[in-house]
């Protein structure tokens, strides 16, 4: 994934683009960027974030930087904000997004104006690089960021600010959110609503699919409406966003209390565990909305170690990722010993983490582990934001118990059996991840009441990752 954070301002904007950016740390692990511009020109700072938090890196930065307008964000991978010098002028640009075809559209750069570009330590194009060019292939920044939007098989959503201002775009079909807040002689731009309350921002704007806006420290001037098509990431509710944020009027907090009730609804009287708890951070307040509605206490039967693992992201390399995960959470062991529990985490993506918090319950004397993830069992990689660079969906438990029951070439209206709850294939699947995770029980949070959940029309939403539809 990836956040971002701009500042127009009459006055310095720099120590608040620094705490709007550090407001986004709970969405990226390895780079983080600030870019600015004042009487001296561009100013930019990148640091790597895997081993340290944003601000610790970037202490020193806000001292030196200065400027009326700022960019930045924190990024998984590329290295960015990136400042360009083009037939365009000088620009700074920071993208959030997935480019399905880069491929494709680095050939036609290559082919079509000789372009060239830095790889990086991967041996791979920095996508706001490959942004950028496209961006420079039209005769002006606006006709260059709707290039971009029409082009790009996947989502981009970007800010690019010149030496006057800044415009932000938001993807075509509003898989990822933009806000804008304001107050006197400044506006600003966030990924999550919540990272400029604080800093004495009052909400303004959120952009449609596709709008386009330009932001100076007097107005925002809208330069290309927004459609009406949307297709906004269900997940972000369930997992990413973060509890004070809100997307297209959402309340992530509120609707995760939807869904724990919608689960506890969902089980009835068949479980009777002792208490209700959520894998922290993003299961907690799951956890909360169904011991409310089930009347079952609320518990930390283990807690998260946050001194020095503070961050809710971990290591891109898989194997640190487990070890860290068992590392940061410490059992309670007299709120578990001889204790029915019912555990809720966001979702089972691979298995492994989930499968290590149950042994280290049942080792701590555990009698009962039933599981409720927040949402539905993922079947299909995301084709549109970075939730997971997997190579294979094979990395997805569901898909490694489907390729056992089915063989490697599982037919499109049999996947389709697995994504509906109502069927026996479904049915299956949910006890072979049971019985291979060495849950009590396991019920899974259905589409239906997801969507319900969430409480925006069904056409609005994107649920690519759960059903395969587009």
């Amino acid at each position: 994934m990836g956040g971002f954070f701009g500042v127009a301002s009459k006055q310095d904007c720099v120590l608040e683009l620094f705490y709007g950016v550090d407001y986004h740390s709970h969405l990226g692990t390895r780079r983080a960027g600030m870019a600015s511009h004042g009487e001296d020109g561009f100013n930019r700072a990148i640091h790597n974030i895997q081993n340290s938090p944003f601000r610790t890196k970037f202490d020193k930065d806000v001292g030196e930087m200065k400027g009326t307008l700022g960019i930045g964000c924190i990024s998984d991978f590329e290295p960015q904000p990136l400042i360009i010098s083009s037939k365009l002028g000088s620009f700074a640009i920071t993208t959030v997004g997935k480019v399905n075809n880069a491929e494709e559209l680095v050939e036609k750069l290559y082919e079509g104006a000789h372009s060239h570009f830095q790889e990086m330590s991967n041996g791979q194009i920095n996508m706001t690089e490959l942004i950028a060019a496209l961006i420079c292939e039209k005769d002006t920044i606006l006709e260059g960021i709707r290039y971009v939007q029409e082009l790009v098989d996947g989502s981009m959503t970007l800010l690019v600010m010149t030496h006057k201002g800044i415009y932000a775009a938001r993807d075509k079909y509003g898989r990822t959110p933009v806000v804008l807040g304001h107050k006197e002689d400044a506006y600003c731009v966030s990924f999550e609503s919540h990272a400029y309350i604080n800093l004495g921002y009052t909400d303004y704007k959120e952009l449609g699919p596709c709008e386009i806006v330009y932001i100076t420290p007097d107005k925002v001037e809208v330069l290309s409406e927004a459609r009406e098509e949307m297709k906004m990431c269900s997940f972000l509710w369930v997992y990413y966003g973060y509890p004070t944020s809100g997307y297209e009027g959402v309340n992530v907090e509120e609707m995760r209390y939807r869904c724990g009730s919608m689960l506890a609804k969902r089980d009835g009287d068949s479980v009777q565990p002792d208490v209700v708890a959520g894998v922290p951070d993003s299961g907690i307040a799951h956890a909360i909305g169904y011991a409310n509605e089930s009347g079952i206490p609320y518990a930390r039967p283990f807690i998260k170690y946050t001194p020095t693992w503070p961050r809710s992201f971990m290591p891109t390399n898989q194997q640190q990722r487990n070890l860290i995960a068992k590392m940061k959470l410490i059992p309670v062991q007299s709120l578990i010993k001889d204790k029915k529990l019912l555990l809720i985490d966001d979702s089972i993506v691979r298995g492994t983490q989930l499968r290590e918090t149950t042994e280290f319950l049942y080792n701590s004397g555990a009698e009962e582990v039933h599981v409720r993830p927040a949402c539905p069992p993922l079947l299909y990689g995301c084709k549109y934001l970075n939730f997971s660079r997997s190579k294979s969906e094979l990395d997805l438990i569901t898909r490694r118990v489907i390729r056992e029951r089915e063989g490697d070439n599982c037919p499109q209206e049999i996947l389709d059996e697995y994504a509906d709850p109502t069927t026996e294939r479904y049915a299956q699947m949910l006890e072979d991840i049971r019985k291979q995770q060495n849950f009590t029980t396991l019920r899974y949070h259905r589409l239906d009441d997801l969507i319900a959940s969430i409480g925006i029309e069904p056409c609005k939403l994107c649920t690519y990752c759960f059903n395969g539809k587009e």
